[in-house]
């Protein structure tokens, strides 16, 4: 009698902690990947490819107006469970980016750079 074949999310932790990943990093990663697999309404990733990981970080960006560090944080979540836990090679991904927010520089007046001094 084997051993039942564990369940992707278990995977996905277990490839984890044999590379050593903090206990946040894998908190995070498990949270994208379920937000991915329920996305696509519960379709396993090895059903799915470069198309459906575009739709979802396109939907990211555009419908829930997500931060372009907190896309990257799905895109590398996705990435990882494609490349180290399903050892897929997924490669050129296009998806509409989400937009860093831009500084402006802070400028002092002549009063205010008088005043430092």
């Amino acid at each position: 009698m084997g051993q039942k074949p564990k369940k992707l999310l278990e995977q996905v932790r277990d490839v984890m902690r044999l590379r050593h990943y903090a206990y946040r990093t894998e908190a995070t990663y498990i949270h994208w990947i379920k937000r991915y697999i329920l996305f696509h309404h519960k379709q396993h990733p090895r059903e799915m490819g470069r198309c459906e990981i575009e739709a979802f970080l396109t939907d990211l960006a555009v419908n829930q107006q997500v931060a372009a560090a907190t896309q990257n944080q799905a895109l590398n979540a996705i990435l990882f469970l494609y490349q180290k836990v399903l050892e897929i090679d997924i490669t050129g991904i296009n998806a509409v980016r989400a937009s860093a927010p831009r500084n402006l520089p802070v400028v002092l007046t002549q009063a205010e750079a008088l005043a430092v001094i």
